[in-house]
């Protein structure tokens, strides 16, 4: 079986990669363009007109555990935190000005690679914590917005669509790849497919746990 990859962020201004302890259950991106129109009295609809598009935006939740050493979660949580204050050391910046600004991030998982945005928001929340009061296991709720123009996702322009989001799946007890298959294609004979997308060996020993890249179907299915 292929080694599961993890997701991680690509932080501007270093080589350093914050790591996803474990990787979210899907990750979800979309566009909005602007369409605007201009009602007149006694007139019926009119014909929009494009005004412009707006920045794309990824959303994704993260896990994050660390009962199996029993050091602070927060340690792993505060690295993608930080990464909303503003840094000074990035090209172009001028205190002097108030020229200045948080670094952008690159969502990375696999073969999946974001835009470069910034984090536009994010909700953390501890859900675990040891008899000493040390934060063990928390979820967050991270919200990236485009920071500039990029191909990520397939072409950016009005008559391209929204980009669709990656599918991926969570392997549960009792699951096969003919389940899986049937449940995504509605046919239980493409497990194939999921196969030969994930490199699994042996199509009969896919752990509970294991993430599962779902290819789509040409057309879109």
């Amino acid at each position: 079986m292929a080694e599961l990859e993890k997701a991680f962020l690509e932080i501007e201004g270093t080589t350093e990669k914050v790591p996803c302890l474990y990787n979210p259950e899907t990750v979800t991106v979309g566009r909005r363009n602007n369409w605007v129109s201009n009602p007149m009295p006694g007139r019926g609809v009119q014909t929009l007109r494009y005004a412009g598009a707006n920045s794309g935006w990824l959303k994704v939740d993260l896990t994050f555990d660390t009962t199996n050493d029993g050091t602070p979660v927060s340690t792993h949580t505060g690295k993608i935190v930080d990464l909303m204050d503003v840094d000074p050391s990035l090209p172009g910046s001028d205190e002097t000005t108030s020229n200045v600004r948080p670094p952008t991030v690159t969502f990375h998982w696999g073969d999946l690679h974001s835009f470069k945005a910034v984090i536009e928001g994010l909700r953390l929340s501890f859900t675990y914590f040891s008899s000493a009061g040390v934060p063990l296991r928390a979820n967050m709720e991270l919200e990236l917005r485009q920071y500039e123009p990029s191909l990520a996702f397939g072409a950016q322009n009005p008559t391209s669509g929204t980009p669709k989001p990656h599918r991926v799946h969570r392997v549960q007890p009792g699951e096969t790849l003919d389940r899986i298959s049937a449940r995504y294609y509605g046919d239980s004979t493409r497990w194939r497919m999921l196969a030969t997308a994930n490199g699994l060996e042996d199509p009969l020993a896919v752990r509970p746990g294991t993430m599962l890249t779902v290819p789509r179907l040409e057309g879109g299915a």
